[in-house]
């Protein structure tokens, strides 16, 4: 008899540990529709940032001038511009700028809103008042205004001036996002316990509070990727954003503006900036509801 026990104990597979809370949420994110929506348009938009060449054969300076503003057909997919450049390849090789504007800016903002918002948030005191009035002013100055002014004093813009300027005009309400998570946080039980065992405040922050306080702005910064998109888009399109040679889908909106009457194909970056858009709000939609434990 305890033989029989002894084998049915050995057979009995181990309870298998709870899943962490990053694993419970890539389980509900797999069987979320918008992000089965948002994956397939963002894996497209992400193959012709990286690896145009795979999607066409063709070179975006490759103009000629007789084919000027030709229509669509079914060997030149989306036309030609008014220098009579391919307009789909011109549009595929745009991709890597305005994806890249638009996801380096989520980044660096989101770094420092996290880093300036932990410190405030978990220091608290003196430091937090003073970041608190600086993300006040820095929260009331309208960002695309700040952003014409501040790049009008720019003699000729690049890639590396515009994601500066933008990721300066985007921290603030990072800042403040992060901030809260982290007043919220730092009153759990699990904090309040490696403190008084004597775990140092960087510790304490970086072990257990960034964590589980990150994921609010993780949330934020995806969403703002289309903002930061559409923000670049703007301002190539009032001429005081990127210069050719460079080519986005906002200086190519920018333009093709006085032509767009007669050769509306000229509109189509425009459908790939309301995509690239979209699928940013369905992916921070979709992450919103993963990782936020009142969705679940």
């Amino acid at each position: 008899m305890s033989d029989r026990v002894a084998t049915a104990s050995v057979r009995t597979p181990p309870s298998s540990a709870p899943a962490g809370p990053w694993r419970q949420a890539w389980q509900i994110l797999r069987r979320d529709r918008a992000f089965h929506v948002a994956a397939p348009i963002l894996v497209m938009l992400a193959l012709m940032a990286v690896v145009p060449s795979w999607l066409t054969t063709a070179e975006p300076t490759d103009c000629v001038l007789e084919r000027s503003l030709d229509g669509p057909s079914p060997t030149n997919w989306f036309g030609f511009d008014i220098l009579g450049c391919d307009y789909y390849t011109r549009t595929v090789y745009g991709t890597r700028v305005s994806m890249t504007v638009g996801l380096v800016v989520s980044f660096l903002a989101g770094a420092i809103g996290v880093v300036l918002g932990a410190i405030a948030g978990f220091i608290g005191g003196v430091v937090d008042s003073v970041i608190a009035r600086i993300t006040d002013v820095a929260i009331g100055v309208p960002a695309i205004l700040a952003g014409i002014v501040i790049i009008s004093f720019l003699e000729g813009p690049g890639l590396a001036q515009i994601i500066l300027v933008l990721s300066v005009l985007s921290w603030p309400v990072m800042l403040r996002i992060m901030r809260g998570s982290v007043l919220e946080q730092k009153e759990e039980g699990y904090v309040v316990a490696a403190r008084s065992s004597g775990a140092g405040v960087f510790r304490v922050l970086r072990t257990h509070v960034l964590p589980n306080a990150i994921a609010p702005v993780l949330i934020y910064a995806t969403l703002y990727v289309g903002t930061v998109i559409t923000a670049e888009a703007i301002l190539s399109y009032m001429g005081v954003g990127l210069r050719l040679p460079t080519i986005s889908w906002g200086l190519m909106l920018s333009d093709a503006a006085s032509d767009m009457q007669r050769a509306p194909h000229l509109l189509i970056p425009g459908a790939f900036l309301v995509a690239a858009v979209l699928a940013f709000l369905l992916l921070g939609e979709a992450l919103r509801n993963a990782l936020d434990p009142t969705r679940r």
